[in-house]
């Protein structure tokens, strides 16, 4: 048997990291601005992470949701009194697309309707009602394409209000900060308008912060910069700092009924002692804070570069859009510089890098940044 191939791969293979760095098989080392899609939170390898698995390990990798788990209590109470909705509910399963399928179905249990507003240039996953509300057709195949989502322009009020007037929206679903759609981030006015029409309307308002959320924007959410509280948030990426975890934060006008949702490995108790771990590591080290001001220096520095078209961002969170495709620019980048970033579409090199980047850090990607752009 083979790998099914769908991912171009870089011919590089990481086999360790530390800290906001990556080693390949012969030694290589690698500056890591990407963290894997934003998935490393607390750095690579951090000791107290690999202490937390090592010692559940030993106790208890997985028993079912048919019994009591201590540690998704202790999560759900933590992670609501360090992100600030200490009055939620918490459900936990795999994955980003996994959180917002069960956000989705929940604001249809709840309003009864079953159609869904999204924005352009969205994504929201790879999954059934996930990636239908998606704005990529070219990864919507036609089991997915059941005419639930409408797709409106980014912070379009006026076209949103329109759609809610017809009665029949379950949900308004909307990334804290759209990252795969090249950091673009919805006007903080936008965002309070869009909760108060939700809320005239009785519709269900999900704040997508699988890439945004856990401190990514120098905030604990993105959407709390706009001082709003929607119905749900869903949460994965940073949450495990690279064990497979996702969350629903749920409002607690939603009300829970056995059986509506289920999982089989979402909230197992290693990846709660992983996701407990990286709680303890953002709060003790202050690393919500560190990504606001070495995100700002981050931009500062950026700003100081020629040739970039437009700088968007917040905390570490951000997209340089040059006025042509940068393919050939993170290719120099990975392997004349040795420096992973990711990219959106085809002229935004996105950075992601994990919480704990430094100035210094900063410093060294600056300097082999211009190299790149001078090749």
């Amino acid at each position: 048997m083979k790998l099914f191939d769908v991912y171009p791969l870089f011919d590089i293979e990481i086999e360790r990291g530390k800290g906001c760095r990556v080693y390949d098989t012969e030694g290589v080392e690698y500056f890591d601005l990407y963290g894997g899609h934003a998935v490393i939170s607390v750095g690579h390898s951090h000791p107290r992470y690999l202490q937390a698995l090592r010692e559940q390990s030993e106790k208890l990798v997985f028993y079912s949701n048919s019994v009591q788990n201590s540690l998704q209590r202790r999560l759900a109470e933590r992670l609501g009194k360090v992100s600030g909705y200490d009055d939620y509910q918490l459900f936990l399963i795999n994955s980003g697309a996994e959180a917002n399928e069960n956000a989705l179905k929940l604001a249809s249990f709840a309003t009864g309707r079953k159609r869904v507003i999204a924005f352009d240039k969205a994504f929201h996953g790879r999954t059934s009602a996930a990636v239908e509300a998606t704005d990529n057709p070219k990864i919507v195949s036609p089991i997915n394409a059941n005419g639930h989502v409408t797709f409106l322009p980014l912070g379009d009020i006026e076209a949103v209000k329109k759609e809610l007037a017809k009665g029949d929206v379950a949900a308004v679903l909307i990334e804290g900060i759209q990252g795969v759609g090249g950091i673009r981030i919805p006007d903080d006015q936008f965002l309070r308008d869009l909760r108060k029409a939700t809320e005239d309307t009785g519709t269900v308002l999900i704040l997508d912060e699988i890439q945004s959320g856990y401190g990514r924007s120098g905030r604990f959410f993105a959407h709390q910069y706009a001082s709003i509280r929607p119905d749900i948030i869903t949460v994965a990426k940073g949450i495990a700092n690279g064990f497979p975890m996702g969350g629903v934060l749920i409002a607690p006008h939603l009300k829970p009924v056995y059986g509506q949702l289920g999982t089989t490995f979402g909230g197992n108790h290693l990846g709660c002692a992983a996701a407990l771990a990286v709680l303890d590591i953002i709060e003790d080290e202050k690393l919500v804070e560190n990504a606001a001001e070495v995100g700002q220096y981050l931009m500062d520095e950026l700003k100081k570069i020629p040739g970039i078209k437009e700088l968007r961002g917040r905390g570490l969170m951000i997209g340089i859009e040059m006025d042509y495709p940068v393919k050939e620019l993170r290719s120099r980048l990975i392997h004349e510089q040795k420096v992973f970033t990711g990219a959106s579409g085809t002229n935004v090199i996105r950075l992601l890098p994990p919480l704990c980047l430094s100035k210094a850090d900063v410093d060294e990607f600056i300097k082999r940044f211009k190299a790149a752009l001078q090749a």
